[in-house]
């Protein structure tokens, strides 16, 4: 285990009280650069755990553009690479994604869902509306856990 994981772990609950009690006015005007800082010292081509362990969620745009670009009718590109997950949403079928190569890199980077584009969240409101999705984000991707500790020092 790195040590941010640890410290991550450590700090779930000093997170969460964060997450209830935050000004969010004043903790989305601090994201943008605590987002920059963070993704000046993380390279995610180094850790690539987002598309290792989870996926993201497969919108009907998604689908119509990655389908597309793979020349794959749509029905193919969902029966080859998606499944419904429990609220219903297309997820890959596999893990890790089946488009990250063995180098770290996105093979449809370009082309990409929209959940990876935006992907950790960290310099948008999802990080103060969805708390539940922000902890867990903080559990395995170092760049939510360098944002949430520079918050809450702030």
């Amino acid at each position: 285990m790195q040590q941010w994981e640890k410290l991550s772990a450590d700090h779930q609950k000093q997170y969460k009280q964060f997450l209830q009690r935050a000004d969010k006015n004043k903790v989305l005007k601090l994201l943008p650069e605590l987002h920059e800082k963070a993704f000046a010292e993380i390279d995610c081509l180094t850790c690539a755990n987002c598309c290792k362990n989870y996926s993201p969620r497969f919108k009907t745009p998604d689908i119509k553009r990655i389908s597309k670009l793979l020349k794959l009718k749509e029905s193919a590109f969902i029966d080859t690479y998606l499944s419904l997950d429990t609220e219903g949403d297309y997820v890959t079928n596999t893990k890790p994604c089946p488009f990250l190569g063995s180098d770290n890199y996105c093979s449809i980077y370009e082309d990409r869902p929209s959940d990876c584009k935006r992907f950790p969240y960290t310099d948008e409101d999802v990080l103060i509306k969805r708390p539940v999705i922000t902890l867990k984000n903080s559990t395995f991707c170092p760049a939510v856990h360098h944002v949430l500790e520079h918050l809450l020092k702030s």
